[in-house]
């Protein structure tokens, strides 16, 4: 894959600035982070030196950047878009600098979801008589629907992980803390292929029943099932994430009972998604299976989340959420079934096709249990 010309093209300038200008905003203004990348391919440091895309509705993008960060801009995929590259010097104020290329009288500006707020609050300073509004309601339409190039990073992504899955039983015995496998895990999530580690969950027992469980030394005991959640970002940007469920040995016979729910309401999500869905009825459709079993009030997050180069961006599959659905929307199914000493969630990454939904996470969905 042609990371520059497939997953970071030219014309993704010209939406945004296409979409600045039907929302009546004057200028975008995008500082490091997954905004900045996703337009233009360069992944910034964050740094207390401004680092800002500039994105005009009317007039040439810019790219404001530190004289010592030039190189680094002028490397990445943004250095072959034909953006004009303005660098700044440490005596220079790079806020009155993007000011004054801007045009008089801006009425509003856009402003990274992300910037820090002393560089938003140096910008309305810069801009007094512009109104700031956060630039996530004309980025997000443009990042929602992925392209064909961002689906095979996410597919690439979604196999690697299945990969770490793969070796995840021979690194669960008896005796292990959770914090040892963990790291275990992290190291072979750089391993298959991903850049960095974004989070590894290993919730055994009653850490099970907590969804956000962080990595404890806990030790790992038979007969305890085990939620094993991770992810990373790909050298791409974009993320994976996928969930399965061990346990050393039998487990507990009501724990299979609800098990077996758990995996007719995640397959039941699956196969409610198409265009033209909402994704309240993708979470309803998971989530009364699981509650006429009676275990309503043991499933108590949304059913899923979108992912690109976030883990989680939109769109969020949960009640109240009625947009719907787009061939290239790509999200998590991942409904959790957590009534007390133990817990279970099934998680796969799935994207909207023309008639249905193609699955990027393929490993066992099964509880694996472990000699």
């Amino acid at each position: 894959m042609d990371v520059t010309t497939e997953l970071y093209p030219r014309e993704r300038l010209d939406r945004v600035r296409e979409a600045a200008d039907r929302a009546g905003l004057g200028a975008v203004l995008l500082t490091p982070g997954p905004d900045l990348r996703y337009v233009t391919g360069y992944d910034a440091h964050q740094l207390e030196r401004l680092t800002c895309l500039v994105v005009p509705a009317s007039g040439d993008p810019f790219l404001v950047v530190p004289r010592l960060e030039l190189p680094a801009a002028q490397a990445s995929p943004a250095g072959r878009l034909d953006v004009e590259m303005v660098p700044w010097d440490e005596t220079d104020d790079p806020y009155a600098l993007v000011a004054s290329r801007l045009p008089r009288g801006i009425a509003k500006v856009a402003v990274a979801d992300r910037m820090w707020a002393v560089m938003a609050l140096r910008f309305r300073a810069a801009l007094p008589g512009a109104e700031q509004v956060p630039a996530g309601g004309v980025m997000r339409e443009l990042r929602m629907r992925k392209s064909p190039a961002e689906i095979a990073a996410l597919r690439e992504a979604g196999a690697a992980i299945d990969r770490v899955h793969r070796r995840v039983p021979e690194l669960l015995k008896p005796g292990r803390t959770e914090r040892e496998v963990g790291r275990d895990i992290a190291d072979a999530i750089i391993a298959e292929g991903h850049a960095t580690v974004e989070f590894v969950i290993v919730g055994s027992g009653p850490n099970g029943a907590n969804p956000h469980a962080e990595l404890s030394d806990r030790v790992i005991r038979p007969g305890e099932p085990i939620v094993v959640d991770i992810g990373g970002a790909m050298p791409s940007g974009y993320c994976s994430d996928s969930t399965r469920n061990y346990c050393i040995g039998e487990p507990p016979a009501e724990y299979r009972a609800y098990y077996r729910v758990l995996q007719e309401a995640q397959q039941a999500a699956c196969d409610a998604v198409r265009p033209g869905v909402t994704p309240e009825s993708v979470d309803a459709a998971a989530r009364d299976i699981i509650a006429a079993a009676g275990y309503g009030e043991h499933f108590f997050h949304r059913t899923g989340h979108g992912i690109g180069l976030e883990a989680h961006e939109d769109p969020y599959i949960v009640a109240g959420n009625t947009e719907p659905l787009e061939p290239g929307m790509a999200f998590s199914v991942e409904p959790g079934i957590y009534p007390g000493p133990h817990g279970a969630r099934i998680e796969d990454i799935v994207v909207c096709t023309d008639d249905g939904c193609e699955r990027l996470n393929t490993s066992p969905r099964d509880l694996i249990v472990v000699d």
